[in-house]
């Protein structure tokens, strides 16, 4: 390949932070690390943050490609990345530009911040260069502004990681067809399976969707819903369920008030899904059906031994410290949607304080941090994991490799309330999960489709 079809791409210290390993994620180009980024994730890894984590891994695999015999000169020049496993197309270049060097030109942004320093860099390699594509990386939106603005013909955010474009084509779990689903379907062949009716129905009688496991299918004018049991590309097997029996489905003396939350009720209760995942705007339920489905389970069905909470805690390492009390009494203000929401379930006992205390020591219901997670086995178990929307594609895993034998996973969040930095609704964690385990036997996903909290809340949610 010609030297001049090959693009330099600079990243911003941002993409190592969002993706440490994304020196890899270039293909057949070559990748820049400015100095200036090194000296920022110098200063963010010794910090007591999730993030700082992210650093050290971005440092290690720095020193891995560029540590040894490698020469000052060749680490300028550039080190062609070696073999990696899960990365066999990078086969560009990775070197470490001296940005300290330069000497600034009328055309160059002050170098008073570190922003500056790689724009800078940027620049002075796309003039060096020319007629060669140098690309700036960040996913910094500012900092994109800038740089073009500064005269950076290419710059890009970092999307290598991301499944879908645009939040709008996110998978919602269920499929709503027009009209009656049963109309023009002329080769059905249904069969009984124990208290189970399943109906085998031509992919092609049912429209050019791309159906997939445990998703949803309801309709318009009938009484029709079903969950697909597979996809053959041939035939369709649908679970016939039923949207009568779904509103009247009970969890904790919990029904469905719509039909989105009597699929997610129904997805929460069944003991063969192993993960749920429920997405939707606030006040739509989903803490609500997944407290009221896991006392269900521990504590009328005793499917499972005890309730594990968990959420992601924005500044946890900065604050935990300064609370006091046990883990669990640390974990008590980021966890007060629980709280309130065991409150609603017992608002209307004799002693909802007693009931409470009560119900916390009969269902195991237990607090934990999510900083703590790695390294356990969390057997038959059911965990509530909230506020998703904040946790990264890599905090996610880590989470569901926890999950041990006869343990059921819950997740949940609002990808309109993403309170992380480095995060966007595309690339949010739990846009990563729902994508990926869309076609995943032992899971479901269901988008909870209105407001149900109050009136109030559903205005604000439609006109704010």
């Amino acid at each position: 390949m010609e030297q001049d079809d090959k693009k330099l791409f600079v990243l911003d210290t941002n993409v190592l932070l969002h993706e440490p390993l994304a020196i890899y994620s270039f293909k057949e180009h070559d990748v820049v690390v400015p100095m200036t980024v090194l000296e920022e994730l110098d200063q963010i890894k010794d910090r007591k943050r999730d993030i700082s984590r992210d650093a050290r891994v971005a440092i290690r695999a720095l020193e891995d490609i560029l540590g040894g015999q490698t020469t000052p000169e060749e680490i300028v020049s550039g080190v062609t990345l070696p073999r990696r496993e899960g990365h066999g197309d990078a086969v560009g270049s990775l070197s470490i530009f001296p940005d300290h060097q330069l000497e600034f030109t009328q055309a160059s942004l002050p170098g008073d911040n570190n922003d500056n320093r790689i724009i800078n860099t940027a620049l002075h390699l796309q003039n060096q260069f020319a007629p060669r594509h140098v690309v700036l990386v960040t996913k910094d939106i500012n900092m994109r502004l800038k740089a073009k603005g500064a005269g950076i013909n290419l710059v890009e955010d970092y999307r290598t990681d991301q499944l879908i474009d645009d939040i709008r084509f996110l998978t919602k779990g269920f499929h709503q067809f027009e009209g009656d689903f049963w109309a023009r379907k002329e080769h059905v062949n249904t069969e009984t399976q124990g208290r189970h009716t399943v109906h085998r129905v031509p992919v092609k009688e049912v429209g050019e969707e791309n159906f997939y496991t445990n998703q949803y299918l309801i309709d318009e004018d009938s009484n029709f819903c079903g969950r697909v049991l597979s996809n053959n590309d041939e035939d369709l097997e649908i679970l016939d369920l039923g949207r009568d029996r779904l509103l009247n489905l009970d969890a904790w003396g919990i029904k469905p008030k719509n039909i989105y939350q009597g699929m997610a009720m129904q997805a929460l209760l069944d003991p063969d899904i192993d993960l749920v995942i429920l997405t939707g705007p606030a006040g739509c339920g989903k803490t609500l059906l997944a407290m009221a489905a896991a006392l269900e389970m521990v504590v009328e069905r005793g499917l499972y031994d005890k309730v594990i909470v968990t959420r992601n805690t924005p500044e946890i390492a900065e604050s935990i410290g300064f609370l006091p009390g046990t883990e669990e009494e640390k974990m008590a203000p980021w966890l007060a949607a629980i709280t309130d929401t065991l409150e609603v379930l017992h608002k209307h006992d004799v002693n909802p304080s007693g009931s409470m205390n009560y119900i916390m020591d009969k269902a195991n219901i237990q607090f934990k941090s999510i900083n703590f997670m790695r390294g356990r086995s969390i057997q038959n178990s059911v965990v509530l994991l909230d506020e998703c929307q904040n946790l990264t594609a890599s905090q996610i895993k880590t989470m569901i490799t926890r999950m041990g034998e006869g343990t059921k996973l819950i997740c949940s969040g609002n990808l309109a309330q993403i309170d992380s930095n480095y995060l966007t609704a595309v690339t949010s964690g739990l846009t990563y999960i729902v994508e990926r385990f869309k076609n995943f036997d032992g899971s479901a996903n269901v988008y909870l489709n209105g407001v149900v909290r109050s009136r109030l809340a559903e205005f604000a949610e439609e006109n704010l």
